[in-house]
């Protein structure tokens, strides 16, 4: 089914990363289940429908609203049109679709995430921890990677949701920090095994480009992991 979805706000995250709030049209309320992804279609002016499949960036909400954080590429015209629309245009998508999504039982969780990677885990972690019976309180780590401290997507949000939950954990780890950043330096795998410790009962999300996925994936596997409790989303 395709639907139309009005832009209701567009943000600046960083110099190239934008995030997009649209509402649907025509619906009470859009359904999907947290961590699936929209294939959003557009014409180019040499008429060739273009579509491109972006996660959805926000928890299921009754007004029919979703969002999107996305990376303004410099040739790429979906992304550069996404970026460049102004309140109130609108855009066709179809959707939901995906399977990268919370699987029971629900156990201890690391989220691991690079760039506009953490766009499911906003979803999920928002819907996740709003209710203690979905939550069940359980322990969950948000490990993020980015270079810089401004990339912190999200940061005020992810930082909030730390200070109201106990079992939630946000660790944002910089490549290129400067010299006064007190967090986490280097790449997430470095730090995974810091987190999971010599445990193989917990559930791993990890979402971001193909480089990325493999080395944390290879990691978990060397601890003793079962491949089932390793799931995983490619960009790239």
């Amino acid at each position: 089914m395709t639907f139309q979805a009005r832009l209701r706000l567009s943000v600046e995250l960083s110099e190239f990363t934008r995030h997009l709030e649209l509402e649907v049209n025509g619906v009470p309320r859009f359904g999907f289940v947290p961590g699936q992804w929209l294939s959003v279609k557009a014409t180019t002016p040499d008429g060739e429908e273009i579509t491109r499949a972006y996660s959805i960036a926000s928890p299921p909400s009754e007004n029919g609203h979703v969002a999107f954080c996305l990376n303004r590429v410099q040739d790429g015209f979906m992304s550069n049109y996404l970026c460049n629309l102004q309140a109130g245009e609108t855009v066709t998508f179809q959707g939901p679709f995906g399977d990268f999504i919370l699987r029971p039982p629900l156990r201890d969780t690391v989220f691991i995430a690079t760039g506009t990677g953490i766009a499911p885990f906003r979803s999920i972690l928002h819907w996740l921890l709003a209710e203690k019976d979905r939550h069940q309180d359980r322990q969950f780590w948000l490990l993020f990677g980015v270079r810089r401290e401004q990339d912190i997507y999200y940061r005020k949000e992810f930082e909030q949701l730390a200070a109201e939950h106990d079992n939630f954990h946000f660790l944002p780890t910089l490549s290129r920090p400067d010299d006064h950043w007190r967090g986490l330096r280097g790449y997430v795998q470095q730090h995974l095994g810091e987190i999971v410790g010599m445990r193989t009962d917990m559930h791993a999300y990890i979402c971001g480009l193909d480089k990325m996925v493999k080395a944390n994936r290879e990691l978990l596997k060397a601890l003793g992991w079962d491949r089932t409790s390793i799931r995983y989303e490619k960009y790239d």
